[in-house]
C-alpha cells in the first residue's frame, strides 16, 4: 500500500508504531456508516484504534473567505481538531481498515467517559493519518 501512495514503508511504519506506543495516544473505536448515502443506516465497527490529538486545526494562512467558508461550513472552526489515527490491527490481517472521512470515532478518555468526532478530512503522508475531526458535542457515558 504504501509503495502505491508514494510512501517510505519504513517510514510510514515507524509512524504507525510511534502512535501506537505513545503514552499520550487514547484508545478509540471507528464506525463508518453502512451505506454512504443513508446517514441514518446503522453504523459497521470498524474496530479498535489509537488516536494521538495535535490540536486545535488551523486553516492555511493563504485561505481565504471562500476557501474557508467551504471548510468550515455551518460548523463552528473551534470544534475542529487535528489527531493522527492508526487502526491497533496488523496491516497485514483482515481486521485492519484505514479511517476515512465520514468515519465516527469513539474516543475513550482517562476516566472511561466516550467522546465523539466525525472525522471530517484527512490525509497520509510517511508521519502517519492526519486526521482533521470535528467534535461532537452529545455527551457518551
Amino acid at each position: 500500500m504504501c509503495e502505491a501512495d508514494g510512501l517510505d514503508p519504513a517510514k510510514r511504519l515507524q509512524a504507525r508504531q510511534q502512535v501506537l506506543d505513545s503514552a499520550d495516544a487514547r484508545d478509540c473505536t471507528l464506525y463508518r456508516s453502512a451505506e454512504e448515502d443513508d446517514p441514518d443506516t446503522e453504523e459497521e465497527d470498524l474496530g479498535d484504534a489509537r488516536i494521538l490529538f495535535q490540536g486545535p486545526f488551523q486553516a492555511p494562512a493563504h485561505w481565504g473567505e471562500a476557501e474557508l467558508e467551504d471548510f468550515f461550513g455551518d460548523e463552528d472552526p473551534e470544534q475542529f481538531v487535528t489527531a493522527l489515527i492508526e487502526c491497533c490491527a496488523a496491516p497485514s490481517t483482515s481486521q485492519f481498515f484505514t479511517p476515512e472521512p465520514g468515519d465516527y470515532v469513539a474516543v475513550v478518555n482517562e476516566r472511561g467517559q466516550v467522546t465523539m468526532y466525525y472525522l471530517y478530512a484527512c490525509h497520509e503522508d510517511d508521519a502517519g493519518r492526519h486526521c482533521v475531526l470535528i467534535h461532537d458535542d452529545l455527551a457518551l457515558l
